[in-house]
């Protein structure tokens, strides 16, 4: 699970970390996404992790 904002209700992602950064990719499409703006990635409605879009 992951959002953009912070209040965005959690939606379904897969997180994938590759050598040179992390990509987030959503079930459904996601709209208005910015660099800088943050993403942040959840299990069990525990943040794991966050990362600045770029």
């Amino acid at each position: 699970m992951a959002r953009i904002r912070y209040r965005q209700t959690l939606e379904k992602a897969v997180l994938n970390v590759v050598s040179d950064g992390a990509y987030l990719i959503f079930d459904a499409p996601q709209s208005a996404i910015s660099p800088g703006q943050f993403a942040a990635w959840y299990q069990d409605n525990e943040c794991l992790g966050s990362g600045v879009i770029s």
